[in-house]
């Protein structure tokens, strides 16, 4: 009952959050990096594939959707059209050639391929060099509805983003899903069963690059503008912390690393300064600046306390709950069935 309820709470959450004082271009930009890490745990969450090139994914595809936005005059639906086409070929060609290796081997090709777009697009002349892409318009979606308005374009991200996750958890719960758990679990059995491996693995490489690069083109869409920072490696390393302070392999574990994350890289410094200005204390202003070390040891307590994320530790602990409530009621009507019965025989 509770699961079936969780996904309705969440979207009328969502579809409230403007009416109730949330700024809604944050929770915009919270909604893309949620779609960014589910679409990168499915390929380390579901394949067992870790890939430190997905930053080159999210971010070349936002370079792609809004230069076509800005300079070529397309529309919107396009820009992001576009940029998901990109990001697929340039997965199918990072995955057709990574997934060769096995391992560290395979994270190394990704990371190496992932610097070679990085330096490509650092010195493309439309890219902007350092400065990057500015002033990316919003246009009107289809040429009907115009996206200037930030509640309009919340309720348009709000569509992209759910239908994007139910495609990903109907991906996860279809054969092909169950085929994806098998090879992470034992890849030689399911060689042995006759399933061509490599071509499960690619596949699963280049529907993670697409949602990759539709949460990158979303959110140059957003923000309306796109640099270097989301095409750097570090961008890896931050998709591949939110999977896994959230829960790798779990439902909603992305999504609440992704919360996590990016409220406190975007949040933590205003934190920091109504701490100040409560306690009068002037090192709570540099809170913001230690946004590595609080993340760093964020992630030093879910890897010793919570092996399985927020979400799958969360998710165990409820479990032990509900069977530690059944086991005492089990236990409550043997006791009743047992005095019962004794009333009986006495009568």
């Amino acid at each position: 009952m509770e699961k079936r309820l969780l996904p309705w709470a969440i979207l009328a959450v969502l579809l409230m959050a403007p009416y109730v004082g949330i700024y809604p271009v944050f929770v915009m930009k919270v909604l893309c990096f949620c779609l960014f890490a589910c679409a990168f745990d499915l390929l380390l969450g579901h394949a067992g594939l870790l890939s430190f090139g997905h930053a080159a994914l999210f971010g070349g595809a936002g370079y792609v959707a809004g230069y076509t936005i800005k300079q070529w005059g397309v529309s919107p639906e396009i820009g992001l059209l576009l940029g998901v086409l990109t990001s697929s070929v340039l997965g199918g060609v990072m995955g057709a050639l990574a997934i060769r290796r096995k391992g560290i081997y395979f994270a190394m090709v990704t990371l190496a391929l992932a610097q070679i777009i990085y330096f490509v697009l650092l010195q493309a002349p439309f890219t902007g060099g350092e400065d990057g892409l500015q002033a990316v318009p919003r246009g009107h979606l289809f040429g009907l509805v115009p996206l200037d308005d930030d509640r309009t374009l919340y309720y348009v991200v709000v569509a992209i983003v759910v239908a994007a996750f139910l495609f990903v958890g109907r991906i996860v719960s279809s054969p092909y899903g169950a085929v994806l758990t098998a090879i992470k679990e034992n890849e030689p059995r399911s060689t042995s069963l006759g399933y061509d491996v490599d071509r499960f693995k690619l596949l699963a490489f280049v529907l993670s690059a697409a949602l990759a690069g539709l949460a990158g083109a979303l959110k140059v869409l957003v923000l309306g503008f796109e640099t270097l920072t989301d095409v750097h490696w570090s961008m890896s390393g931050s998709v591949i912390l939110m999977t896994l302070i959230g829960g790798m392999g779990t439902r909603w574990g992305p999504v609440i690393g992704a919360i996590v994350i990016t409220s406190l890289e975007t949040k933590l410094g205003d934190v920091g300064n109504a701490l100040a200005g409560l306690t009068h204390i002037d090192a709570f202003a540099r809170l913001g600046e230690a946004v590595t070390i609080v993340t760093g040891l964020l992630f030093i307590v879910t890897v010793l306390l919570l092996r399985d994320g927020i979400a799958g530790s969360a998710t165990a602990l409820f479990q032990r709950y509900r069977e530690r409530l059944l086991l005492r009621h089990n236990a409550a009507r043997r006791a009743t069935q047992g005095t019962g019965s004794q009333t009986g025989e006495t009568s």
